[in-house]
C-alpha cells in the first residue's frame, strides 16, 4: 500500500483497507474465454479437414486476443494501482497510476456513505461505494469488494476517532 503508507500523518494508523472486486477483469474473462473457444473450434476443424473455416475462425480467435489482452492490462492496471483505506484520522481513497487522483476525507468532514449494489453485486459481493462529505461532496468508489463491510469499519473507525 504505497500511497497510503506513504502520505500517513504523524500517529496516525490503518484501520481498514479496502479492494476493488474481482469482476473489473471480466471483459478480459469473457474475450479470452471467447478467443480460445474460437481457436479450440478452429483445432477440430482443421482435424475434419476442412481448411477454410480452421483458417478463419482461427484469425477471428487471434483477433479477438487484442482486446482481451487491452481489457486484462486495464483491469491490472486500475487493480494495483487503487488504494482505499480508512485510517484513524481519514478516508482515503487514490486512483490512477500515471494519472492520479486522490481523495482524503477528514473524519469529522464525513457525513455520510451509501452503498449501491446491483442484484448480481449483491450475490457476487461488490458495489458502489458513495462517500458524502460536508459541503456537498460526494466520492464514488466502484466495484469495490464488500462494500457494506468496508462501511462498517469506516463508521466504527470515525466513530472511535470521535470519542
Amino acid at each position: 500500500m504505497g500511497y497510503v503508507e506513504k502520505n500517513l500523518m504523524q500517529g496516525e494508523k490503518v484501520f481498514v483497507v479496502g479492494r476493488l472486486h474481482w469482476t473489473i477483469f471480466s471483459k478480459a474473462i469473457l474475450f479470452n474465454a471467447a478467443a480460445a473457444a474460437l481457436l479450440i473450434y478452429a483445432l477440430k476443424t482443421s482435424m475434419a479437414g476442412e481448411a477454410q473455416v480452421s483458417l478463419l475462425v482461427r484469425n477471428a480467435g487471434f483477433l479477438a486476443l487484442i482486446p482481451a489482452l487491452w481489457y486484462l492490462a486495464d483491469a491490472s492496471i486500475k487493480h494495483h494501482s487503487t488504494e482505499l483505506a480508512v485510517t484513524s484520522k481519514r478516508v482515503i481513497a487514490k486512483f490512477g497510476f500515471i494519472k492520479r487522483n486522490t481523495i482524503e476525507l477528514n473524519h469529522s468532514k464525513v457525513e455520510s456513505f451509501h452503498v449501491e449494489q446491483s442484484v448480481l453485486g449483491r450475490l457476487l459481493g461488490f458495489g458502489t461505494l458513495h462517500i458524502n462529505g460536508t459541503g456537498g461532496g460526494i466520492t464514488p468508489i466502484p466495484q469495490i469488494s464488500d462494500p457494506l463491510g468496508f462501511r462498517r469499519k469506516a463508521m466504527e473507525a470515525i466513530d472511535a476517532s470521535q470519542n
